[in-house]
């Protein structure tokens, strides 16, 4: 059974994707074998339906469009902001991206979504699009989650990390429901954290251009993110608990935190996931010594 990752960054990192997506399918002996791209998910700095983090992409959205088109990789537009307002349904950039991605090549394009109101407006439009419930709902509850689950509307459905060790009541899911839920692996957020909802409408409000202060986290560690301290996080998934445990229970789909991080940083990410151990000293050489990306 195959797995399949859903990798961040579409516009922040498309200079490392244009590196690594060729090397991905041309030596395919340096990948684990039951490992897949399922899609590459972002949008624009300046996109007044993002959300979920902070967005530093400004690669050319045309660019982008072509190299997932030319790799049959799926894009997903990132448009999981919580407070949008009907006027805002006619931003001339988002639904130019719209255009620009619903018919890209040979992949099915999705949109990562939190709005039930800009859901509807992108069905009618562009109604070839997939749709991904966003981890912004922070569903933590999981009667919520189930219910999520039987919305048809979504393809996937991405719980809160904190549902990701909810093995009792994750193995008695029906095969349909267990296909729709796609695990946010590698969460650096601290377990217990009750901030987590505000955090992201005050990601939500600065896409909309609003005024506002920079939320402040309660974590008591302002280190950042680090992967080191997200693989001590109790929701943490890593390669072995993906072979060992979720794959045989029947999931399949993985999405990998990043956005707003460094080339670098994402780089560890495609190492540690999806690289066999003995050729990680390859690809990192491979990517390092590629003259036109600035990996810091």
């Amino acid at each position: 059974m195959k797995v399949y990752y859903h990798l961040p960054g579409l516009f922040e990192f498309y200079d490392l994707y244009e590196i690594f997506l060729p090397l991905f399918y041309e030596h395919r002996d340096y990948f684990y074998d039951w490992c897949e791209i399922g899609s590459v998910y972002g949008a624009p700095s300046d996109c007044l339906w993002g959300s979920g983090r902070v967005g530093f992409g400004d690669a050319d959205a045309k660019e982008v469009a072509a190299l997932m088109r030319e790799y049959s990789v799926s894009s997903r537009l990132t448009f999981s902001n919580s407070l949008l307002e009907k006027e805002h349904l006619s931003d001339r950039k988002c639904n130019r991206l719209c255009e620009m991605f619903e018919h890209n090549g040979k992949a099915e394009n999705g949109i990562i979504i939190y709005s039930d109101m800009l859901l509807e407006h992108i069905k009618s439009r562009f109604p070839d699009f997939y749709f991904v419930s966003s981890t912004t709902k922070v569903l933590t509850d999981f009667d919520d989650l189930e219910k999520e689950l039987s919305k048809d509307e979504y393809r996937y459905v991405v719980p809160d990390f904190r549902l990701n060790k909810a093995f009792e009541k994750l193995k008695e899911l029906p095969e349909g429901k267990k296909k729709k839920i796609e695990f946010l692996m590698n969460e650096c957020c601290e377990f217990n954290c009750t901030a987590r909802k505000e955090c992201y409408e005050n990601v939500s409000r600065k896409s909309l251009g609003e005024d506002c202060e920079d939320h402040i986290c309660v974590s008591k560690d302002k280190s950042g993110y680090r992967f080191s301290k997200a693989m001590e996080n109790p929701a943490f998934i890593g390669t072995q608990d993906i072979v060992n445990t979720y794959r045989p229970m029947g999931f399949d789909q993985f999405k990998i935190e990043g956005r707003s991080l460094g080339s670098a940083v994402i780089l560890e990410f495609l190492l540690y996931y999806m690289t066999k151990p003995e050729y990680r000293l390859k690809v990192r050489e491979h990517i390092y010594l590629d003259s036109s990306l600035d990996l810091f």
